[in-house]
């Protein structure tokens, strides 16, 4: 039985999580946060005692290698004993460590998903603004490392957009809004393509949210336990936060009547054993309000997500913009606030409206221009947009056509993961 019959593997990474799985499913076999506990004991005892003992320092450097953990294990292990360092290979959604990437992907594929990577293609993710030298990292460790028979490299947004092919009337031109936890772009694609030029980046995800909601619990004086006072506000974030039409509203309303609106959390502390409690108040709509009010949070930017969405329409070529007004997908899990997608709607209707009443006026009311239609769309696997896109064209016929062989590494070295295999004669 040959790779190219067997469902591909699909990885799909991310600052937070790691979403992996099979080409076929719906939904990630595994979500995994993307953080890894090294031991470096070995490496600090060897050096410690003797700089000039090679073999010493080259055993130490092997055990190194061998005693790791990923994901939740990975924080578990770093709590309960000190010698465990936790390492996090993604940062604002670039590959910072590919020493610590490569194993990270070791333990996916081996414990994880507890297959061979000879016998699969692979399908990795990529962000928009990820550099040429970083693909050809990326191809270099899945063919000299696990040999891989095939690699196809695809871009987040274009992906998030294939995740509605399984819909009857399937789109592939349409502005992306991919929030993730550690990096927020805007990418517009017509008709499968980014228009590099146009994409816009904003400065607030997930994790800022989250520890802008634990900033307001702390100034308000609740007590949290510290050293699990991160992971509590991110689900304080999940299970509470949404977002509201006016804030103003919600505050005469969470005035009017706490008892109907204010929450409370209750946990055992870690360490201790003692319970514990707090309100969960203003915190709720304040959160998510973070993405059009800006300023809340941030000093050095005020421009809300729907201008961002905006601006990034607007540079776009003068013929594509009404196709990228009628479908802003939502991607990623900070998009899933209860209503965000209506918020982000009413939003941005309202700049393109206002811009359309401003020409007419300026025209004097002798020509009118035609409405534009904007649609903000919301679909059921968008948490895991891109991983669902992912799987979806790893199922298609010609994924195996379109990836990178072992056969043209071998030939020609990592630079053809700079460039798609689609466009085969550029290498």
């Amino acid at each position: 039985m040959d790779a190219a019959s067997r469902p591909a593997v699909v990885i799909d990474n991310g600052t937070g999580y790691t979403k992996i799985g099979f080409a076929g499913n719906v939904e990630p076999s595994f979500v995994i946060p993307s953080v890894v506990a090294v031991n470096e004991s070995f490496l600090n005892q060897s050096e410690g005692r003797n700089m000039g003992n090679y073999i010493a320092q080259y055993n130490a450097g092997i055990m190194a290698d061998l005693d790791f953990f990923i994901g939740e294990e990975a924080v578990s292990q770093s709590r309960a004993s000190g010698i465990y360092n936790l390492s996090y290979p993604i940062q604002h959604s670039q590959v910072t460590n590919w020493d610590t990437m490569e194993k990270f992907w070791q333990q996916c594929i081996y414990n994880y998903l507890s297959c061979d990577p000879e016998d699969h293609y692979f399908l990795l993710t990529e962000s928009p603004i990820t550099s040429p030298e970083d693909r050809e990292c990326m191809g270099e460790i899945m063919f000299e490392t696990f040999n891989v028979p095939g690699l196809y490299i695809a871009l987040q947004p274009v992906l998030a957009l294939s995740a509605g092919c399984s819909t009857p009337k399937p789109q592939m031109t349409g502005v992306v809004v991919d929030i993730g936890d550690g990096a927020t772009h805007v990418v517009p694609v017509v008709d499968g393509y980014i228009i590099g030029s146009s994409i816009k980046s904003f400065p607030i995800s997930g994790s800022d949210i989250t520890q802008f909601v634990l900033q307001l619990l702390r100034e308000r004086g609740e007590l949290i336990p510290p050293e699990d006072s991160f992971e509590i506000a991110g689900k304080v974030k999940e299970m509470y936060c949404y977002n509201s039409s006016s804030i103003v509203k919600e505050y005469n309303k969470y005035d009017k009547k706490p008892e109907k609106y204010i929450k409370q959390w209750t946990g055992v502390k870690p360490m201790t054993g003692v319970p514990f409690s707090f309100d969960i108040g203003y915190e709720r709509f304040l959160g998510p309000e973070v993405f059009f009010h800006p300023e809340i949070c941030v000093d050095d930017f005020r421009t809300p997500l729907p201008d961002v969405i905006d601006m990034c329409v607007q540079s776009a070529p003068i013929d594509t913009r009404r196709g990228l007004y009628k479908n802003v997908v939502l991607s990623g899990g900070s998009t899933m606030f209860k209503g965000f997608q209506k918020r982000l709607q009413t939003d941005l209707k309202k700049i393109v409206d206002d811009r359309i009443a401003a020409s007419n006026a300026r025209l004097g009311g002798n020509v009118k221009s035609h409405p534009v239609e904007v649609n903000v769309v919301s679909h059921p696997v968008q948490r895991f947009a891109v991983w669902f896109g992912g799987s979806v064209v790893a199922s298609l016929p010609e994924f195996h056509e379109s990836s990178h062989t072992k056969e043209d590494y071998d030939e020609y070295g990592a630079s053809i993961c700079r460039t798609s295999p689609i466009f085969k004669g550029m290498y």
